[in-house]
């Protein structure tokens, strides 16, 4: 059977169940009953690798990024744990815990490291054509690299300072439509439930924002978006907190204007990786 008659016979056993709808609550215009409408058409993704992601909103490809990529990757973390390199805009962030621990300011301590699209040698990471192809799937020729991070799994002391909580991405994003929003994430080392892995709630992709707040108490990553989504105005919603805490943030340490918006600050923070920059 072809790759066009298994897609046709997938799509049908769409319409008998619940039709996706983005997290956002936005439905894409594009999209209607019987069509997939987290993956454009492609010759990339299967018919199967398709219908999966619609109803789970996650795919693992295994074994995509290169070991020498990894270990490149690595020794740039390192360096960067060292204060050998210096990164604008960089965020490091230590376990408080370790922090006061024998471990000292190394590695050891760190526990996140966010926003290193300055740092060329990290960059290659949003930039490498095995991910991009894949990416190419979800959000269009035009791509934008919104989000970078990497986290880094030290020793728990006890504490549970290390603990990830379950959380949405796109409360902490100000641009739609979430279908054309894509994270890749990738294991740096051997993962399981022992000592960290991602974990995923199949489907809520398709459920609603929720509240989110902080809790009391290594991977490689980037989101992606197509450079033709929008920003939006986060004020009277659950993503308003968020936007606070941002510009914040930005008064205190770089001296943000009271004029700056949360818009302004995803303008400097993304970088183009493919195609053309259009809105974002």
């Amino acid at each position: 059977m072809s790759a066009a008659a298994r897609l046709k016979i997938l799509q049908q056993h769409l319409t008998s169940g619940v039709i996706a709808v983005p997290t956002s609550g936005e439905i894409n215009p594009n999209a209607h009953h019987g069509r997939l409408c987290y993956t454009l058409e492609n010759r990339v993704l299967t018919p199967e690798q398709r219908l999966f992601y619609e109803e789970n909103g996650f795919l693992l490809i295994k074994k995509l990024v290169s070991d020498e990529n990894i270990e490149l990757f690595r020794e740039e973390f390192e360096r960067i744990c060292r204060r050998e390199v210096e990164v604008p805009g960089l965020i490091i962030m230590r376990d408080v815990s370790i922090s006061k621990t024998e471990y000292g300011p190394d590695q050891q301590a760190i526990s996140k490291i966010q926003s290193f699209e300055n740092n060329e040698t990290m960059f290659k990471y949003c930039c490498l054509p095995e991910i991009l192809k894949y990416v190419h799937c979800f959000t269009g020729p035009n791509i934008m690299a919104m989000h970078t991070m990497l986290i880094n799994k030290p020793p728990d002391t006890g504490a549970k300072t290390s603990r990830h909580p379950m959380h949405q991405d796109l409360h902490y994003f100000p641009f739609r439509p979430a279908d054309q929003i894509v994270c890749a994430w990738t294991a740096m080392e051997r993962v399981d439930r022992n000592n960290g892995c991602l974990v995923v709630l199949p489907g809520t992709h398709k459920g609603r924002l929720e509240q989110h707040d902080y809790p009391e108490w290594k991977a490689i990553s980037c989101h992606f978006a197509s450079a033709d989504c929008y920003y939006i105005d986060v004020k009277g919603t659950s993503q308003e907190n968020i936007e606070q805490e941002v510009l914040g943030v930005g008064r205190r340490k770089y001296n943000f204007g009271q004029d700056v918006t949360l818009a302004d600050v995803w303008i400097i923070k993304g970088r183009l990786v493919q195609g053309e920059r259009t809105n974002l």
